[in-house]
């Protein structure tokens, strides 16, 4: 294991700077960085950001790069370029020991050095590594579940439905074909129901291409544990959801989990079974794994326990907040009540972190996190949605627009609104794509044929035994 190298000192007459480091790229990492790199004095501290990707992904934007509304470079935002005055490293956070005050990092570098890790120190500490999905020990989930909070699951999973509807075209096995045509989604969250209502439209915007499938040949399965879908938008939008969902033959079980998946057949907790290629997995999600291999406070859940400053609770000099900290809800008006892990907390949050984390170094007075939940958005596909906006009831069309124009406002980034608002207004002129880029999953497979000299031919069979002593 070797140290990082850092610029404390780098002159003798040159007091040390703060260095502050922060692990994670996403909503609160990015938005932390950028405000420090803003209001930072010249020489007051360093800034070095930690992730494992050279981007942080806008995620409300995923279930339309799936449906190809939006180009999937669009959906994310270069760190390099929009954190010009921090230090970038791509890497893991592997172990944080903050008693030492260091952070344990591999890096894309450390495996072809043969080193190992890296040591990085840091004076004051920022936790963003936000979250990783929830999987359950379902049966087969592991072998063909299909994740959907990264884009390249998105993309992925955009691919993977065009190339069933390919299968199903070119096939004459019913049985094939059906399965084919099944996609079931576990989870009735944002992430479920958006990622559903955009590949369903696609889908069914694709099918006329086909000469054999049509859209009522498609089976779309939506599976909830709990008696409701979308709870952040109310009750009364929830039903409205699924009366919409249905009115389009989706079928919407509630109540009901996936007991298992295995050899491409879900089960449900209800009886049904569905053979299937597809199993999409946005069952919620779970803190990152860093957060066990720190010697940090952790509530039950997991989440590192922090006080209304962002602080983490009973520790100096570090601070954490969005999915993967437990912040409490001051506004909530009841004890122990915590902020949500979403979005529209995570960008506040990191507003209040950063000013926070600047009076701290200048010793001034810190400032309470307070943030009155504002409603949520969610899209169910082209001209579709539903939304709950300060107490306000929204669906169809003017929900569809209030979460688009919602999410344009807060993607990071001119270059990234203005690529987007093109990409819509090119959408409304010109005809969907409906290509399938599955390659792009395996891009060498194409030169390993071509360098392997082509299809190998089947081995060929064994040879007669030879005479032997004069026989045969």
């Amino acid at each position: 294991m070797v140290k990082a190298a850092n610029s404390r000192g780098t002159a003798p007459a040159t007091p040390p700077r703060t260095r502050i480091l922060i692990v994670g790229g996403g909503y609160v990492g990015m938005y932390t960085a950028l405000r420090l790199q803003r209001k930072l004095r010249a020489g007051e501290a360093e800034v070095t950001v930690v992730s494992a990707e050279p981007y942080m992904t806008y995620q409300p934007f995923l279930p339309e790069a799936a449906a190809g509304a939006i180009s999937p470079r669009h959906v994310v935002v270069p760190l390099r370029r929009v954190l010009g005055k921090c230090r970038i490293v791509i890497g893991e956070a592997e172990r944080i020991d903050h008693a030492k005050r260091t952070v344990t990092v591999s890096t894309l570098a450390t495996a072809d050095e043969g080193t190992g890790p890296i040591e990085m120190e840091y004076d004051e500490l920022v936790l963003a590594p936000g979250s990783i999905s929830r999987t359950l020990p379902v049966p087969g989930l592991a072998d063909y579940g299909i994740g959907f909070k990264t884009v390249e699951e998105a993309i992925g999973l955009r691919n993977h439905v065009i190339e069933q509807m390919d299968i199903a075209s070119s096939t004459r096995d019913p049985a094939l074909r059906d399965a084919a045509l099944t996609f079931v989604f576990v989870g009735g969250g944002f992430a479920g129901v958006e990622a559903l209502g955009e590949l369903e439209d696609m889908a069914r915007y694709a099918s006329r291409y086909y000469h054999n499938i049509k859209p009522e040949d498609m089976k779309w399965v939506l599976v909830e544990a709990s008696d409701r879908i979308l709870p952040e938008v109310g009750p009364k939008m929830g039903v409205y959801t699924v009366r919409e969902l249905r009115r389009r033959n989706i079928d919407v079980r509630m109540e009901t989990r996936l007991e298992s998946c295995e050899n491409r057949v879900a089960v449900l907790s209800d009886g049904a079974r569905f053979p299937t290629r597809t199993v999409v997995w946005t069952a919620g999600v779970k803190p990152h794994p860093i957060l066990a291999a720190s010697d940090l406070p952790k509530n039950e859940r997991g989440r590192l326990v922090c006080t209304s400053f962002l602080t983490v609770e009973g520790v100096e000099h570090a601070w954490a907040a969005g999915d993967a900290a437990a912040v409490p809800d001051i506004t909530a008006g009841e004890e122990g009540r915590e902020c949500a892990p979403n979005a529209q907390h995570a960008v506040r949050q990191a507003k209040v972190l950063a000013d926070n984390l600047l009076a701290a170094l200048r010793d001034e007075v810190l400032t309470e996190y307070a943030h009155k939940y504002a409603g949520s958005v969610a899209s169910l596909g082209l001209h579709r949605g539903v939304a709950h906006i300060y107490g306000r009831k929204l669906k169809a069309y003017p929900a569809w627009f209030m979460h688009r124009a919602y999410h344009l406002s807060r993607i990071p980034s001119f270059n990234r609104k203005m690529r987007v608002l093109a990409e819509w207004t090119l959408a409304g002129l010109f005809k969907r794509e409906i290509v399938s880029l599955g390659s792009l999953e395996h891009p060498r497979a194409e030169f390993e044929l071509a360098a392997g000299g082509g299809p190998k031919p089947p081995h060929p069979p064994p040879a007669p035994n030879p005479p032997q002593n004069g026989q045969g």
